[in-house]
């Protein structure tokens, strides 16, 4: 098995992540796929100082992770995979990856008067994702919003109909 766990995370690699949700999956490896972080250097390196002990940290672009997964890379790795979006999940699991366990938790507030769902208090799901949502929990994933590893799992069925 590839991809062990994901997190949408709108900060990606940050302090609570890496301290809290790296250790908890124990992976050999936590991926960002995030196109603007693969391209910025500073961005890179700054996250690259948060790397969780004892795992491999990449961070790439959506078509070199895309690239890689359906070339086997990862094939004899656990992966904890951080992404800013449900679509980069959805497009992972169309290529054939099974992705056990999906963590909403951290979302950018989206302008007073989008369209959505707020899913307790540090995640909203923009309508225009509901629907990438159902698809990620039809393919078998179980999807739960969760803030912290200590908080308890809530599913997604309670905030939007999947």
């Amino acid at each position: 098995m590839s991809i062990t766990a994901g997190r949408i995370d709108y900060r990606l690699l940050h302090g609570i992540v890496q301290g809290f949700w790296c250790p908890t999956f124990a992976t050999q490896r936590t991926m960002i796929i995030d196109d603007a972080t693969a391209e910025d250097e500073v961005r890179k390196a700054a996250m690259r100082m948060s790397k969780p002990s004892g795992q491999a940290l990449s961070i790439i672009t959506h078509e070199k992770a895309f690239t890689n997964f359906k070339a086997g890379k990862y094939d004899n790795h656990t992966v904890f995979v951080i992404a800013r979006d449900p679509q980069t999940f959805l497009d992972l699991i169309e290529i054939g990856q099974k992705i056990p366990v999906l963590t909403l938790g951290l979302t950018e507030l989206p302008p007073e008067g989008t369209p959505g769902v707020q899913a307790g208090r540090r995640a909203f799901i923009k309508e225009e994702d509901i629907p990438v949502y159902r698809k990620i929990v039809q393919a078998g994933t179980r999807v739960e919003v969760r803030y912290m590893t200590t908080d308890k799992p809530v599913p997604i069925s309670e905030y939007i109909d999947v």
